[in-house]
């Protein structure tokens, strides 16, 4: 059932042969991109491949030269061997130079390549940097990431497909030129041996990408299981629980599937190749003994026979190549036309004119009517949630797992947009200001924050890393989240090589890590400090002395704390309480305690949890 499923698939999104042919219309822009990757290079790059694409004919016309004059002097023993050997030293000199020439032409190939292939790498990070959470979580969004993402060897060899193919060209035309000269019907024959293989060719090189797009999300998942079956991560779990097999089997029944498709299509191809391949040397070797004919005739001369022989032979290897490279050419721009249509996604905007950050913050932030539904989903997670946060203030976030809390800091950053509802800013919606200015206010950690495998100094810098040299604020950043503890312990302080993905790695403990989290939430001098669960790794005490001291540091700042811990919540100005994302009490602990409710009640049975 699964395997005709993913061939439906396959079926509905199948690329026609006009498709093939659309995604050439990407290659003027993909070539500006190539140069303005590296100009100098690109220039010397096609000069090359200019006077490399007329040295076939060069070295094959001075080859018939040397070989009738090589006739004449046979037949005249007397002559003067001069003009042969200057022959012969003409088309050393030319080997020489199209040996240099070429590789000259391969060297800029790979230069021009890695240049490119860092610039579209970089491209690609900004521009997902630039999407907004709900794009970058949609599945179709994602896969348009991953195809872009990807393709970035496709794209270098289709750069190199394409300079090949003007060079093919050159050569081609000069050929042609010369057999026109001596015998146009060779042309025919020629014609006869190619078109058909080029376009079994074409038609199965969009079979190819048709399967390789359908197949998007499932090669993810393949990925996914590759990742998880073998990696110190998930080696303590997956050994715990015996998932071995579960694992193994699953990527072993998924990449069985894809097998089959790609077999049959492998086969077919081969296949018709074969015939059509059968057709071509029967029109090389018809055009072959055409050429010995007129030889024996005396219609053409020795050199002439040689010149047309190894002019039709380079001429249908060099077709063979041209129309090759030309289906490579096809299939990868269609995946190039992946590439441009990931990076010309419009990011997420309400609209309206930019309004600018105030120099502080003296109002705070409201919550009005705030409804909101998770894309892809149809449950609501916040419904109809009002309520103000003072400038200077430090409020909790309080409520039982799924309430809400996280969704209100990720639509407080942006991270998401109100389904309906607003949330201002000293009066003014939080969508007009320039998301960059406004996110470089707040001082955040998440729960899930990330444990970057970079050196520690980079990983408390992460918080403002345009300060990753300033050894006083990385110290003082340090030293407010405890993490001077972390740096005195490693063995090359602050440039210690963290985890275990490279070199001289140090893994660091739960605890460890949070309190390096914590530190970049310090580096920014920010008017809005975000707290979400950042301390579920350490231990009561810990986790104590943490808030005690973040309180005490963020005086005069506004903060937003989530935590389960109640000791750590009851000291903050205001709690809010949310249950199945309506806020239902808003108040001092002091208060909350008396109207009793859900705060009180689980603040009770965590106490009780601890006498």
């Amino acid at each position: 059932m699964a395997a005709k499923r993913l061939k439906s698939i396959a079926d509905q999104e199948r690329i026609s042969l006009r498709d093939s042919f659309r995604g050439w219309q990407s290659i003027p822009r993909f070539f500006r991109e190539i140069y303005a990757a590296g100009p100098r290079l690109f220039i010397l790059n096609l000069l090359g491949r200019l006077l490399k694409g007329f040295s076939p004919v060069v070295l094959l016309w001075i080859g018939k030269v040397i070989i009738d004059e090589i006739v004449f002097l046979l037949n005249n023993p007397d002559g003067d061997f001069t003009r042969l050997w200057t022959y012969v030293a003409i088309e050393l000199g030319v080997a020489l130079l199209t040996d240099l020439i070429g590789r000259g032409v391969t060297l800029t190939d790979g230069l021009l390549g890695d240049l490119y292939s860092n610039a579209s790498s970089e491209r690609i990070i900004h521009k997902a940097a630039d999407l907004s959470m709900s794009q970058l979580e949609n599945p179709v969004f994602y896969d348009k990431l991953e195809r872009a993402r990807m393709q970035t060897n496709s794209r270098v060899s289709l750069m190199s497909n394409v300079l090949a193919q003007g060079e093919g060209l050159l050569s081609i035309i000069s050929l042609i030129a010369g057999l026109i000269y001596f015998e146009p019907w060779l042309i025919l024959l020629l014609i006869l041996s190619i078109v058909p293989a080029f376009i079994n060719e074409l038609k199965f090189s969009s079979d190819r990408y048709s399967l390789a797009r359908s197949w998007t999300s499932e090669r993810r998942e393949l990925d996914y299981l590759r990742y998880i079956g073998a990696n110190n991560r998930t080696a303590q779990e997956v050994k715990l629980f015996g998932l071995t097999g579960f694992i193994a089997g699953r990527f072993r029944d998924m990449a069985a599937q894809y097998y089959r498709l790609t077999r049959r299509l492998a086969v077919r191809q081969s296949l018709f190749g074969g015939l059509f391949n059968l057709l071509g040397v029967i029109a090389y070797y018809g055009a072959y003994i055409l050429i010995i004919y007129r030889t024996l005739g005396g219609l053409l001369t020795l050199g002439e026979l040689t010149f047309l022989s190894g002019s039709f032979n380079r001429l249908q290897t060099n077709m063979q190549g041209f129309f090759s490279r030309f289906t490579r050419i096809s299939e990868s721009a269609l995946y190039l036309k992946d590439y441009f249509d990931f990076i010309d996604l419009e990011p997420e905007s309400p609209g309206g004119d930019v309004v600018p950050m105030p120099d502080r913050i003296r109002e705070g932030f409201e919550f009005r009517e705030v409804y909101f539904t998770y894309p892809e989903s149809d449950t609501p997670v916040l419904k109809g949630v009002s309520f103000r946060i003072r400038a200077g203030e430090k409020i909790a976030f309080v409520g039982q797992n799924g309430a809400g809390k996280t969704t209100l800091i990720k639509l407080i950053l942006q991270f998401y947009q109100p389904t309906s509802g607003q949330i201002l800013l000293d009066g003014t919606d939080i969508s007009r200001f320039d998301k960059e200015a406004y996110r470089k206010r707040f001082g955040v950690i998440f729960q899930d924050y990330f444990r970057y495998e970079f050196t520690l100094r980079e990983n408390i810098a992460v918080g403002d890393i345009g300060a990753v040299r300033d050894d006083t604020r990385i110290g003082e950043a340090a030293r407010k989240s405890l993490a001077d503890q972390v740096v005195q312990e490693m063995a090359d302080g602050l440039e210690q090589q963290l985890g275990r993905r490279f070199a001289r790695g140090q893994e660091l403990s739960g605890g460890q890590w949070q309190k390096v989290a914590l530190a970049r939430a310090y580096m920014k001098d920010a008017d809005v400090m975000v707290l979400d669960e950042p301390t579920a790794s350490l231990d009561a005490r810990a986790e104590y002395e943490v808030f005690e001291r973040f309180i005490g540091l963020t005086r005069g700042r506004t903060s937003i704390i989530i935590s389960h811990r109640f000791s750590t919540v009851r000291m903050a100005d205001r709690i809010l309480v949310l249950e199945d994302g309506v806020v239902t009490a808003l108040g001092t602990h002091e208060d909350l305690m008396e109207q009793g409710g859900l705060y009180a009640e689980l603040f009770t049975l965590q106490a009780a949890g601890y006498q």
